[in-house]
């Protein structure tokens, strides 16, 4: 007996000692066993895939060696695997439970086509089968190797699919009558696309809901989140995802932004042009997760990826990069970070030297270095109650609905490059406005509305999905809250079977329900309308033409500019070209082109440049339209008499100072080169790594800092300075 409560008590401690550290402010995903070359020393390494990543073309090894192989390395080791695509071929073969192949599973095309994501990987439809598989053979075998954190990534249905005999089961049953072609009318499209939502909505739902009463079961508390793309991007790429509705889930505890270069560089219209927008983007899909989650106070990881999956050139990845870590920095309340994913690929994959040559190499060892010192940066940087610089309390309105109605196109519809969207949000931010996104699902949290002067919406190219979120609109304004609205709501969208026209309900339009809530006729005229104590501003244009059109937002700033210092009685509009940020010692900036000014942005003061390799000490930083900058403010440091290493391509560990000097060791993968600048109280006399004596020539009297550089080592390499 005593035996048995011995053993108990060892499991017991066991469990508590993994859930203590079951908490990981930086994290990054990886298919691959530990390696010195990527061994990027976040706090979490997300192992991925019970059988690995489709894409790899690496022997495979036992998801329990790859675990373990992180975890002996000191890292907390997390799971991640793709609800809708996988490597899950003894499920698509039949080989797991005996049918002859799931593969009629697969979303499949108008013309038959099955959409995949690799060699026998096909995009799922998720039946009742597919959640079981799941369940069984990926949740049960990662939580009994000791996982307490698991991830579910992109529940993803392309809106091209939906032809598959697997699809029109789940109609059936969804809807109650047959499967109707989403490419013969735009009410098909749209019931197509809210299917697709819903079938993704509870697998997540059933798949989670199992792995916490698993857990449970074995004296776990496991966390479940979802990595997913931007509502932004999805409806910009034609995907559909649960998105918004998921915070609703008590079984889901966050989300990773995923958000890159890949994402963010997807083109778009202003003033007439198509062209790569990757900051403004960025910011946006940043902004749409970030809003998703924030009234539920759900944990949020931001995603940056320094290179991504289009093959470009080094300097391509490197200058988007900075874009779109520049982005996520600018949101101060979030301070939990997916620094990278796949180092695999990104230490050992081989891409184009330049723009306009075919040699290929491996990451450049001036951009490894900046990357690490930027990822390095994210173990550091915290949460601020600081915001971003430029008249705040201005949103968006966004749907899942977003989602419905980009494809196929229908006669009298059409929405170039998402541009609906972009009209409403473009013309404010690349005017220096740090436009937020208000997602409509969120409007019955009171936290949605906190510190919202001014909402825009248009039902243009999204629906409501329930006539609730009306009342919660309406009280707003009635409090005081300025509403504009954008949009004929003439689109063939309007008229769909919804609540707003069925169950006795005879709207033409959703906004003819809103308007009634406003205390106005359906259809209201152009111009401006009181209720209780705020306003209504009608404004009768499809917000796409905002940007498709040149030089045609001017109405609509206009409208906003009056509505924010007359009736929401904020001042004056702010129209700048940049945005501006101080989050403790880190400085974030950013200039955009096609803005009010193609003036520079200078700052002055003592700063530490990081997105220069060399660490350099600036006393000038001038920022140039569609430039970024990341700079570590020197007279920010509180205590002059620490010793600390302010940023560097290494993690530190084991600091230590006395009265004679300060030492520590610093991990990094291998085959990379360290550049950092370590603050001292004085001028050392002797500095040696690894026990060897380097010169002393690196000396900054200025900012009493050492610029440091030596060979990195996952193993450590240790530095001491002597004064």
């Amino acid at each position: 007996m005593k035996k048995l409560l011995f053993i108990c008590l060892i499991v017991f401690c066991i469990n508590t000692e993994i859930q203590a550290q079951d908490d990981a402010k930086t994290v990054f995903q990886t298919s691959h066993p530990w390696k010195p070359s990527l061994d990027t020393r976040a706090d979490g390494a997300i192992v991925y895939g019970i059988g690995g990543n489709p894409s790899d073309n690496v022997k495979r090894i036992p998801f329990e060696e790859r675990v373990q192989s992180w975890r002996d390395k000191g890292y907390i080791a997390q799971f991640m695997t793709g609800i809708a695509w996988g490597e899950y071929q003894d499920y698509f073969m039949g080989k797991w439970d005996g049918k002859k192949n799931h593969l009629r599973e697969g979303q499949k095309t108008m013309n038959g086509d099955t959409i995949f994501h690799g060699h026998m990987v096909p995009y799922i439809v998720p039946t009742s089968d597919f959640i079981r598989y799941m369940k069984e053979t990926q949740i049960k075998r990662a939580i009994d190797a000791g996982i307490t954190t698991i991830y579910l990534e992109e529940p993803e249905f392309w809106m091209r699919a939906g032809y598959s005999d697997a699809f029109k089961e789940e109609w059936q049953k969804y809807y109650g009558f047959a499967w109707r072609a989403q490419h013969e009318s735009p009410e098909n499209t749209y019931l197509a696309n809210k299917l697709k939502y819903h079938l993704y909505y509870n697998a997540l739902e059933e798949v989670f809901t199992y792995a916490k009463e698993y857990g449970k079961n074995k004296g776990l508390d496991i966390k479940c989140y979802v990595p997913t793309h931007s509502l932004v991007n999805y409806t910009s790429w034609q995907i559909v995802s649960p998105e918004a509705s998921l915070a609703s889930l008590d079984c889901i505890d966050g989300y990773i932004a995923q958000v890159w270069t890949g994402t963010s560089r997807e083109k778009t219209y202003y003033n007439g042009t198509e062209k790569e927008r990757v900051f403004e983007n960025a910011f946006l899909e940043y902004g749409s997760v970030q809003s998703m989650t924030a009234p539920t106070g759900r944990r949020t990881y931001f995603l940056t990826d320094p290179i991504e999956d289009r093959a470009k050139d080094w300097e391509d990845y490197k200058r988007n990069y900075q874009a779109t870590f520049a982005a996520q920095l600018l949101y101060p309340m979030i301070d939990t970070y997916e620094v990278m994913p796949w180092p695999e690929r990104i230490y050992e994959g081989l891409y184009r030297k330049s723009q306009n040559s075919d040699e290929k190499e491996r990451i450049p060892r001036h951009y490894s270095t900046q990357m690490q010192i930027m990822i390095n940066s994210l173990n550091d940087i915290k949460k601020s109650d600081n915001r971003v610089s430029g008249s705040h309390g201005i949103g968006v309105l966004m749907a899942n609905s977003l989602m419905f109605q980009r494809f196929p196109n229908h006669k009298g519809y059409d929405d170039p490059q998402f541009s609906s969207f972009y009209g409403q949000t473009f013309p404010l931010l690349k005017k220096g406005i740090p436009v937020e996104l208000v997602h409509i699902e969120n409007t019955p949290y009171a936290n949605t509305f906190k510190d919202l002067k001014i909402l825009v919406v248009s039902y243009s190219n999204m629906k409501p999905l329930d006539a609730k979120y009306h009342d919660y609109i309406a009280e707003w304004v009635k409090n005081g809250g300025v509403l504009i609205y954008c949009g004929e709501d003439i689109d063939p969208y309007q008229s769909v079977m919804e609540w707003w026209n069925t169950n006795g309900s005879k709207y033409n339009t959703p906004s003819d329900h809103l308007f009634e809530k406003l205390g106005l006729t359906p259809n209201p005229t152009e111009g401006k309308y009181t209720y209780g104590k705020g306003f209504v501003h009608v404004l009768k244009e499809d917000p796409k033409h905002y940007v498709l059109r040149k030089d045609n937002d001017k109405r609509y700033v206009s409208t906003v500019e009056k509505a924010y210092k007359e009736e929401a009685r904020m001042g004056s509009l702010k129209l700048k070209n940049n945005l501006y940020l101080e989050r403790g010692a880190y400085i974030i900036a950013t200039v955009m082109d096609e803005s009010v000014s193609e003036d520079p942005l200078v700052l002055s003061g003592l700063y530490i440049d990081l997105f220069d390799k060399n660490l350099p000490i600036l006393t000038k930083k001038t920022i140039n339209p569609g430039e970024q900058a990341y700079l570590y403010n020197l007279k920010s440091i509180p205590d002059r008499k620490k010793a600390k290493v302010l940023c560097g391509a290494s993690r530190i560990y084991d600091e230590k100072q006395d009265k004679s000097g300060y030492s520590f060791i610093a991990k990094s993968p291998i085959n990379t080169t360290n550049v950092s600048r370590v603050f001292l109280p004085k001028r050392p006399i002797s500095i040696t790594v690894n026990a060897e004596t380097i010169e002393n020539g690196d000396w900054d009297q200025e900012s009493k800092t050492y610029l440091l550089h030596f060979e990195n080592n996952p193993e450590g390499v240790h530095i001491e300075f002597k004064w």
